[in-house]
């Protein structure tokens, strides 16, 4: 920070002028644009780990679905063997 700067006024008198800075916001821009990409990026990778859930839940399904049906087919030959 800056210090204050002492000037003398035109009578003589010494005076203390403080100088004010301040921002023009735009750090609050970069940090609200930032905070929109997590979020952002936060929602697909939550959307993908449930896609892949989904997905996982098919396979499984169709894979008992697969055994049920060998299962069956087992049953049917050994019944046919008899």
């Amino acid at each position: 920070m800056e210090p204050d700067r002492i000037e003398t006024n035109p009578n003589g008198a010494p005076q203390t002028v403080i100088v004010e800075r301040r921002g023009s916001g735009g750090g609050l821009l970069i940090g609200l644009a930032i905070l929109l990409a997590v979020i952002v990026g936060a929602y697909f990778l939550l959307n993908n780990a449930n896609n892949d859930n989904a997905r996982t839940g098919a396979v499984t399904s169709a894979a008992k679905s697969v055994g049920d049906a060998a299962d069956k087919a087992g049953d049917a030959v050994e019944r046919a063997t008899k």
